[in-house]
C-alpha cells in the first residue's frame, strides 16, 4: 500500500527522485530472482509519496512474478495514476541473465518547461571489460 502526503512546496516545480539499486522479483518463466536499479524521478503536483510505503511497496516484488517490462511500467503507471504528479519517469535498468540486459523505461509525457532533468547516473552494462 502506498501512502501520499501534501506536498510541502505545493506549486514549485522540482524534481524528486528515488533509486532502488537492489530491487528484486521474480522471473514469471523460471521463478529465479531478477535484479535492477530503478531510477524514479517526478515533479510532484498536490502531494509526494511517502518513502517508507515506497519502500514497502517496491520490496513487495521480491515475490512477485512479472517481466521487466511489466515491473517497470507497472511502478510507473501506480505512482503517476495515483499521486498524480505533474510529471514522472522511471528507469529500470536490469541486471543481465542469460547474457542479454534489459533496460526499460517509462514516462508520462513531456516534462514541464523549466524542469531540470539530471542523468539518471547509471551506466549502461559493459560486462567485464
Amino acid at each position: 500500500m502506498l501512502d501520499y502526503v501534501p506536498n510541502p512546496r505545493r506549486g514549485e516545480l522540482y524534481l524528486v527522485r528515488f533509486a532502488a539499486p537492489e530491487f528484486t522479483s521474480l522471473c514469471p518463466v523460471t521463478g529465479q530472482p531478477d535484479f535492477a536499479h530503478l531510477v524514479i524521478d517526478y515533479a510532484p503536483g498536490e502531494t509526494i509519496v511517502e518513502s517508507k510505503s515506497l519502500k514497502l511497496f517496491l520490496g513487495a516484488f521480491r515475490n512477485h512474478a512479472g517481466f521487466h517490462e511489466d515491473c517497470t511500467v507497472g511502478i510507473g503507471r501506480r505512482l503517476f495514476d495515483e499521486m498524480q504528479p505533474q510529471w514522472l519517469r522511471i528507469g529500470g535498468y536490469w541486471y543481465p541473465r542469460g547474457g542479454i540486459p534489459i533496460d526499460v523505461f517509462w514516462q508520462s509525457g513531456p516534462p514541464p518547461a523549466g524542469l531540470w532533468l539530471p542523468d539518471q547516473g547509471v551506466a549502461p552494462y559493459r560486462g567485464r571489460g
